[in-house]
């Protein structure tokens, strides 16, 4: 059985990390999703705690006021 893909339809990307907001993936990943094996997709949305958690930190380090990096798809 095909894994599902971990998209929300966010589509919005941070410019520091380069990840979606939403499912926290690279525009590669997201790209090639359905080219992927079963298991390098599940490696994907395995890796999403730390990716978000990534995101996170970044957001904390940016100074109060400054202006964010986002762009979409």
């Amino acid at each position: 059985m095909a894994v599902k893909s971990p998209c929300i339809d966010v589509c919005a990307f941070d410019g520091k990390t380069k990840l979606c907001v939403g499912c926290f993936r690279t525009l590669d990943e997201i790209r090639g999703w359905k080219k992927m094996t079963d298991h390098r997709r599940h490696q994907v949305i395995n890796d999403r705690a730390r990716r978000q958690a990534k995101l996170q930190r970044e957001a904390q380090e940016s100074p109060p006021g400054a202006a964010t990096s986002n762009y979409s798809i």
